[in-house]
């Protein structure tokens, strides 16, 4: 009896490439925007406001004979110490010691301390590449010479890619850098999967980014959305959550005046859920006010952070 078949693994061909491929960088440098660009469909959120992505992503890139399995990581904390940012170093430090090849996103011409602190946290047993992103930006290319030059001198980098992640043609040619890094091994995935996470868990980042989006640089970042229900009936998903917040004021803000800001956030996740799930979506949303949950161990295990 094949085992591997029966239990669902994916069969070995000969031939064959898989690895896991870190992306890691500070906050707000551009790691879920590339992400979703590999994996060719959003599984990370975006957004403008900084420490957006909090969990470990993972996304999956099936392409002739290689599997790509991409982890996205929260960018580094470097400047509060609450149990939450703790929380997200440690998740970022857990990736490392397991991937095969790590993604170190900069964005292209610029190196601050917050790049620093993050490459120095990089393994040295590991290849590491040097992501040199929003190329697009960058006004004069002579300029990124001497630069190049001053990141060679901080790290014996095995590649270096200069791209702009919203382009298709570079990031077909960043897969192809990074495929000869990837182990000979069978794929961990079937050909058509994506990601690992759950519909439920893409429902609470999906509201997380609206809510981001939607309510500007006002709201602290310290907020988070909880999966009350989740059902499947047929063609219709049912989804209740609760957004919640750290005080009474900012509660006022993601509900906006006679509710209009909550309603948009409901109808925008609402719109994309659909388009991602190919179902209809029934959301319903609540905003509950929890004092110190960012700080508090207790309340992070419970709303689902590891």
């Amino acid at each position: 009896m094949d085992l591997d078949a029966a239990f669902g693994k994916p069969a070995a061909v000969a031939g064959q490439r898989c690895g896991l491929v870190a992306i890691v960088g500070r906050p707000n440098v551009g790691k879920s925007t590339l992400l979703n660009a590999l994996v060719g469909q959003k599984v990370s959120i975006t957004s403008r406001k900084a420490q957006t992505t909090r969990h470990r992503i993972t996304g999956i890139r099936t392409e002739g004979n290689a599997q790509f399995v991409f982890v996205d990581t929260p960018g580094f904390q470097t400047k509060h110490s609450t149990a939450l940012n703790r929380n997200l170093n440690r998740t970022v430090q857990g990736v490392l010691s397991d991937v095969d090849v790590v993604l170190f996103l900069v964005e292209a011409g610029r190196f601050g301390l917050d790049d620093a602190k993050v490459l120095a946290l990089l393994p040295q047993d590991k290849p590491v590449l040097l992501i040199a992103n929003k190329l697009d930006a960058v006004q004069r290319r002579n300029d990124m010479l001497p630069w190049l030059k001053s990141m060679q001198e901080r790290r014996d980098f095995a590649e270096f890619v200069p791209l702009s992640a919203r382009k298709d043609a570079d990031v077909k040619r960043l897969m192809d850098i990074v495929r000869p890094y990837l182990p000979e091994q069978p794929w961990f995935y079937e050909e058509d999967a994506l990601t690992d996470r759950s519909d439920r868990f893409l429902a609470s980042e999906l509201i997380r980014e609206k809510l981001f989006r939607l309510t500007g640089d006002e709201l602290p970042y310290s907020c988070t959305v909880v999966i009350d229900k989740f059902q499947e009936e047929g063609n219709l998903r049912r989804i209740a959550a609760t957004i919640v917040v750290e005080r009474e004021a900012h509660k006022g803000m993601v509900i906006g005046d006679k509710g209009e800001v909550l309603k948009r956030i409901g109808s925008e996740a609402r719109q994309e859920l659909e388009r991602l799930m190919d179902a209809k979506v029934f959301l319903e949303l609540w905003v509950k006010v929890r004092s110190g949950w960012a700080d508090s161990e207790e309340h992070l295990r419970s709303y689902g952070y590891e």
